[in-house]
């Protein structure tokens, strides 16, 4: 079990889950939520990612504000300064890199749905993130004015599901010629038959448990390969 703490953000304080490995070190991955907020569902996937040998945070970018109605989680969502989110998960990562637990100097980051774009961004941004994870992003580009310059020798992978078009869909196809361009490595994965939200086992009408264990182990070979001492 993890434990909430706080860390520096952009002049101020920010907030977290933060969940350890039983060897009381690892790599570290910064967990961005969905629209939903900082709800169990994400603090129990920084406890999986623990057990898994990472140290996983997961910053609050709602500040204490969650919903369980999709009405109330768009009003949120569409109310998220970018800028304020992007700070908040650099401050993220720099808390990792410092904490005496993380090994290496670099992080990675993965995120859901709204948390998929934003960790995909966020890796263009903070020289710490040196590998990202996105599952189905579902924030268009223009929100954060992706130019995905900061990818030069980091690595991505994007997870999309067949409800939201798959990787042929528009914005997957941006953020994958934006993240070559500039000189990173990228790689997009399908899963037929899939809905949006499909790692999200609180969800029982979208969860597919083939698609997101197969998506699982792809992230935690990246982040094995990418996210070391």
């Amino acid at each position: 079990m993890g434990a909430r703490v706080d860390f520096a953000s952009n002049g101020g304080t920010a907030m977290g889950y933060l969940a350890v490995p039983e060897s009381g070190h690892g790599p570290g991955v910064v967990v961005i939520q969905e629209w939903w907020g900082l709800v169990p569902h994400i603090e129990q996937l920084c406890d999986r990612l623990a057990a898994e040998g990472f140290v996983a945070l997961a910053p609050d970018l709602y500040h204490g504000a969650t919903t369980g109605e999709p009405d109330e989680a768009m009003r949120l969502m569409m109310g998220l300064a970018m800028n304020t989110a992007a700070a908040d998960i650099a401050g993220a990562a720099q808390f990792l890199v410092s904490h005496n637990a993380v090994d290496g100097r670099g992080v990675g980051v993965v995120g859901f749905c709204m948390g998929g774009s934003l960790a995909l961004w966020s890796a263009s941004l903070s020289p710490l993130i040196v590998a990202a994870v996105g599952f189905y992003p579902a924030l268009p580009w223009a929100r954060m004015d992706a130019t995905w310059g900061g990818y030069d020798g980091k690595s991505a992978q994007i997870h999309c599901s067949e409800e939201d078009g798959t990787s042929a869909a528009d914005g997957i196809q941006q953020a994958f010629a934006g993240i070559q361009a500039a000189g990173g490595d990228v790689e997009v994965f399908d899963y037929p038959g899939t809905q949006h939200a499909f790692v999200n086992d609180t969800r029982p009408e979208v969860y597919d448990d083939a698609a997101a264990s197969q998506a699982w182990q792809r992230m935690l070979e990246l982040f094995r390969g990418r996210v070391t001492a």
